[in-house]
């Protein structure tokens, strides 16, 4: 029931607001229709059209409220007025929408691009859309973001009264393509917390990265030739196609390098691989062309042994030239290790201090490159400052071990 309403709520957000607008009271409206059916569909049983019953219900309840606003009344009477009966019951799968999209997708879509609003910033365009097409809590995205949840919570009420009242539309091509760059990112926080969930008893979060890949899937649709779109849709199969290994029979963590790699799946690595080498034919390399690169070399090695550090490493150089963000040089720092040798990356470790000072990262990369170092004492430390620091319990198990296994 959770997943089926966590699928359907962003279309029915997308479908009210595509609609009316009134982005923060068609919110609450879906909020109410996920309530009703929480309620309802244990005893009744899920209905035949459960998308298209959701938008039902919560289109009445908005317009309950918008003519509750004496000043807004004659307008959304008449807009009311103009709306066929079963407007709002969803066709089946493959029939209707553009280009012979399902208009569930489209309003997905829609809603992803005008969360991205002109007249928000970067930073508020990226809460808002995770916060409505995501479904992720105000806390996930403070941690995706390393801000306090008090914070980004103050950013997501400033982006809905920046938005409050606008009647948003689908936006024209070259719009969309000015947006592109914050509903990338978007979709790119959504998958690395269904990926590895930053907080939580499992590690992964099946619902989340599959709802990225569809999503950036169908902005791919939309964008064929851009290479950021086709590099980040490289980027997360070949990220998704480790998951299977990723955990062992009682979900316990296995790292990378211990994974059995038989088990990794081979289609999306092939697709992933393909994508990711004519992204880099689609004009200039960018952040998520390059990561995709990096991660098509670790996919492609058979034994972790195989993998081309030297290769990835000189990826990374250019990453982390690209881009502001201290995960591109903790990744860098792996790298020079595998190449260069422990100290060297933990020389690049402790450059990072500043900029992820008490974020668990920072503390586990430490930890496993002072183990391959051999100072055993000091990496037990650091296993154990990063445990301390991690919300999410197979990670904290994993580390506690690793300390564990240090100390005897």
């Amino acid at each position: 029931m959770e997943d089926l309403l966590r699928l359907h709520a962003p279309q029915v957000l997308g479908a009210l607001v595509r609609r009316y607008g009134h982005f923060d009271q068609a919110e609450d409206a879906a909020q109410e229709a996920l309530i009703a059916a929480a309620e309802q569909w244990p005893a009744r049983g899920v209905p035949d059209n459960p998308r298209g019953w959701l938008i039902k219900v919560a289109s009445r309840r908005l317009t309950d409220r918008l003519r509750s606003d004496t000043a807004r009344r004659r307008r959304e009477e008449a807009a009311a007025a103009l709306t066929p009966t079963d407007a709002f019951t969803a066709p089946p799968p493959g029939e209707g929408g553009a280009g012979g999209r399902a208009p569930s997708e489209d309003d997905t879509l829609t809603l992803l691009f005008l969360c991205c609003h002109p007249a928000l910033s970067p930073a508020a365009q990226i809460a808002l859309t995770l916060r409505a097409v995501g479904g992720l809590t105000t806390a996930e995205i403070a941690r995706a973001h390393l801000v306090p949840e008090a914070t980004m919570a103050q950013r997501i009420s400033r982006a809905k009264r920046t938005v409050r009242g606008t009647r948003f539309r689908p936006p024209e091509p070259q719009d969309r393509d000015g947006r592109l760059a914050a509903v990338l990112q978007v979709l790119y926080l959504i998958f690395n917390e269904g990926y590895t969930a930053t907080s939580g008893p499992t590690l992964h979060r099946t619902d989340l990265a599959r709802e990225a890949i569809r999503l950036t899937r169908s902005v791919r649709r939309l964008l064929p030739r851009e290479g950021r779109v086709t590099g980040l849709l490289a980027l997360i199969l070949l990220t998704e196609a480790r998951a299977p290994s990723r955990t062992g029979a009682h979900g316990e963590l296995i790292p990378l390098d211990e994974q059995d790699r038989t088990r990794w799946e081979r289609a999306a690595i092939e697709e992933g691989t393909a994508l990711a080498a004519k992204a880099l034919t689609q004009g200039p390399a960018g952040d998520y062309q390059l990561q995709a690169a990096i991660a098509a070399l670790h996919d492609e090695a058979a034994r972790a042994e195989d993998t081309d550090w030297p290769q990835i490493l000189a990826l990374y150089d250019l990453l982390v030239r690209r881009t502001p963000e201290p995960a591109a040089a903790l990744g860098r720092a792996v790298a020079v290790a595998m190449v260069h040798g422990p100290e060297a990356g933990l020389a690049e470790v402790d450059a990072l201090r500043e900029r992820l000072a008490g974020h668990f990262r920072l503390d586990a990369v430490r930890a496993h490159l002072l183990e391959r170092a051999g100072r055993r004492e000091a990496a037990c430390a650091a296993y154990r400052a990063a445990a301390a620091h991690t919300l999410s319990t197979p990670e904290a198990r994993y580390l506690r071990m690793r300390a564990a296994r240090l100390s005897g």
